[in-house]
Formats: structure tokens, C-alpha cells, sequence
């Protein structure tokens, strides 16, 4: 590929990397003034492994993680938002993420796309050292959210008190387990709330 075409490539897939600005997920921002997008929700996350690199466990690079959470949210553009509360077909989104992948990483020059597909396909696995507490960063971002919120990552979900620690708690258990302490007693807040409330 010639510099020009490249350069080129590059530039409309940035813009492209715009769109998510403007997908819009279920739950809200953590100060409840609107829905969060799925753009932000990408900056935001990548800041997860950047603040809590001394949670993760030995052998753990954080800027690979950092790289899959920034891109995690372009199959978004294409496939929206599954909340994690939600009930979803997840070899149907599995798919639609898949294909809403090649598309966007498609427009990079062939390197580029490659590399990012396979941080893609790395982080939805969560099979490896560095995607795996990748992975439980960005589902703890729920449980930390949602005392801010007021439980603002469960609209409509119907969600049960065991979804946090079957959904979050169990994953971030494997890779960061001093973490799963302060995450555990976060949602009691809001469960404790609704209770009492």
C-alpha cells in the first residue's frame, strides 16, 4: 500500500472510530445526568487497567489491555450495547460482534486491521494473562458504577443480587483477586437500598 493510501485508510477509519460517540447503552453515565455512549464507556475502561495495574497478577502488561478495552468498543457501532445484566443470545452477539469487527478493522491497511482483530478476538476469548483481567476490568466498571448511579447499569433488567458476583465477581476473582473484596460489597449499596428503601 502506498504511503498516501495508507495515510488514507488510516484517516477514515479514525473517523469511523468516531461513531461510537453516538451509540447509546442502557445504563447511565456515574453522574446520572444521561445514558453513557459506548465511546466514553472506551476511554473510561481503558483507564481501569491504567489506575489498578498493581491489582493484577504477576507477569500482567497493562498496554496491551489498555489497547484491547480502547478498541472492545467498536463492534458496538454495528452490534450496540448487551448489557451485562441483560439476557441475551450470546452466540448471536458473538457473531454480530464478530462481523461488525471485520467491517470496521477493515478499513485499516491489512497490517493494522490484523493486529487489531486479534486484540479483539484476545479480549472476547479472555484466554490469555494480559486479556483476562482486560476482560474483568471492563465488567467491574458495572459494579462500580452502579452505587453512583442508583443501580443505573440495571435498567429494565430484572437484575438478581447473585448477577454480580456470577457475572463480575467470579471473573475478576481469577485475575485480580484483591480486588474482588471491594468489588463484592458494592452492589449490597444499592441491593441494601431497594431493600430498605
Amino acid at each position: 500500500m502506498q504511503p498516501r493510501a495508507r495515510s488514507d485508510a488510516q484517516l477514515v477509519f479514525l473517523a469511523e472510530a468516531d461513531r461510537p460517540k453516538s451509540v447509546l447503552r442502557g445504563a447511565t453515565q456515574c453522574a446520572g445526568s444521561r445514558r453513557e455512549n459506548s465511546g466514553g464507556l472506551g476511554w473510561y475502561t481503558a483507564l481501569y487497567p491504567l489506575v489498578l495495574r498493581d491489582q493484577a497478577g504477576p507477569g500482567v502488561s497493562i498496554n496491551p489491555g489498555i489497547a484491547m478495552l480502547l478498541i472492545h468498543g467498536l463492534t458496538e457501532i454495528d452490534a450496540g450495547d448487551a448489557p451485562i445484566h441483560g439476557t441475551h443470545d450470546t452466540a448471536a452477539i458473538a457473531l454480530t460482534g464478530s462481523a461488525a469487527a471485520t467491517r470496521s478493522f477493515g478499513l485499516l491497511p491489512r497490517d493494522r486491521a490484523a493486529t487489531f482483530r486479534a486484540l479483539a478476538d484476545q479480549c472476547e476469548a479472555a484466554q490469555t494473562p494480559d486479556a483476562i483481567p482486560a476482560r474483568s476490568l471492563d465488567r467491574a466498571q458495572s459494579v462500580v458504577a452502579d452505587p453512583e448511579t442508583g443501580g443505573g447499569t440495571r435498567p429494565g433488567c430484572n437484575a438478581t443480587r447473585a448477577q454480580p458476583e456470577t457475572r463480575v465477581g467470579e471473573k475478576v476473582r481469577h485475575s485480580a483477586p484483591a480486588l474482588r473484596g471491594a468489588l463484592t460489597a458494592r452492589p449490597d449499596q444499592w441491593f441494601g437500598s431497594q431493600r430498605h428503601g
